[in-house]
């Protein structure tokens, strides 16, 4: 193996841990959006919080949702294979910074599978691509693949508001005749529960990147010996944890203000109904996106206690996200390799 595979996959890893931070500063500020403003904690409290939960998740996480990741890329392992995932990092680096910059609840899951299709297809054609669209047409109807994918970011935010909206509705019920005082201890109970959700959180995107650096170690027949999957979680969870305590204030704006007035039952209940649809999805082995799922619950409890009062001009920039993120990664994955490979 030449040098030059060695410097290649230095920055294939190096890029991929930057996304890492990105995907810290993006999506875990959705994580403790409500949190804040409902004022359960301090933005610093609940930053520490998160990149702490998110660290523990990063490190105790299985594999389920890297091998999800990295068999949508059906590329043999060999070298060029690294020109590629560098290509599809950078896409979705620099997607995930854009949207940061104007505070768009876009997914960083969404930006990562966009640049690993733009990147594949633009050097290998679309046979090269795991799409499982004939698995799940097929007779066992096989979830495997970009279906897989595409059908947990569609469906996971839709699990979020109707959970989210069950329980706001009978908390409406059971705490009609409620005094006030009961909310400071919704906000007690509130720290356990967002520290679960940013466990959750770091178990389930932390594993994206590990799929990714696995293969590109795999790609350049690991020159620095076998790397242990735990210490490809450590290391992925570290600069997580870095990237929560950056703070991604602009989409805590966004979700925690812009939707819904939140209140502590419904912080509560968003973190009950998010937590819950994220662990189910990293059992699953399916890669969500934890903002989307957030922005999904804080609706779904909105919409349960007072349907006019909801922003749903937010509800359309998702689907608006849903529709530009992986197109424009995969093309920027696209161009950025015409200059690589």
């Amino acid at each position: 193996m030449g040098i030059s595979t060695e410097l290649i996959l230095v920055i294939v890893i190096l890029t991929a841990l930057v996304f890492t931070l990105t995907n810290g500063l993006h999506d875990a500020s959705s994580v403790v959006a409500t949190f804040i403003s409902c004022g359960a904690a301090t933005p610093v409290q609940a930053i520490c919080l998160a990149a702490i939960g998110g660290f523990i998740g990063a490190v105790t996480s299985g594999s389920a949702v890297a091998n999800t990741v990295s068999a949508i890329v059906a590329v043999p392992i060999e070298t060029a294979l690294l020109k590629i995932l560098l290509a599809a990092m950078m896409g979705a680096v620099i997607w995930n910074l854009v949207t940061w910059k104007f505070g768009f609840p876009s997914s960083s899951t969404h930006a990562l599978v966009g640049g690993l299709v733009g990147a594949v297809w633009v050097s290998r054609g679309t046979e090269y691509i795991l799409w499982g669209w004939k698995e799940l047409l097929s007779p066992e109807h096989q979830v495997i693949g970009i279906s897989k994918i595409v059908i947990a970011l569609l469906f996971s935010p839709l699990l979020g508001f109707i959970v989210a909206f069950l329980l706001q509705f009978t908390s409406n019920l059971i705490l009609r005749n409620a005094k006030i005082t009961i909310n400071s201890w919704i906000k007690r109970v509130q720290w356990i529960i967002a520290a679960l959700l940013a466990y959750s959180h770091g178990a389930n995107d932390t594993q994206k990147v590990v799929g990714v650096i696995s293969l590109a170690l795999a790609a350049a027949n690991e020159p620095f010996g076998h790397v242990e999957p735990l210490w490809i979680n450590a290391f992925g969870g570290t600069v997580m944890f870095l990237g929560t305590m950056l703070g991604g204030w602009s989409i805590m704006k966004t979700i925690g203000r812009d939707i819904y007035t939140i209140r502590p039952i419904h912080s509560l209940n968003s973190q009950l109904s998010s937590g819950g649809s994220v662990i189910l999805s990293t059992a699953l082995g399916a890669p969500v996106s934890t903002t989307h799922v957030v922005v999904g619950s804080v609706v779904g409890v909105g919409a349960a206690d007072e349907f006019r009062m909801v922003n749903w001009k937010i509800g359309q920039e998702i689907i608006v996200a849903w529709c530009v993120t992986i197109p424009a990664s995969a093309m920027v994955a696209a161009f950025l390799y015409s200059i690589v490979g």
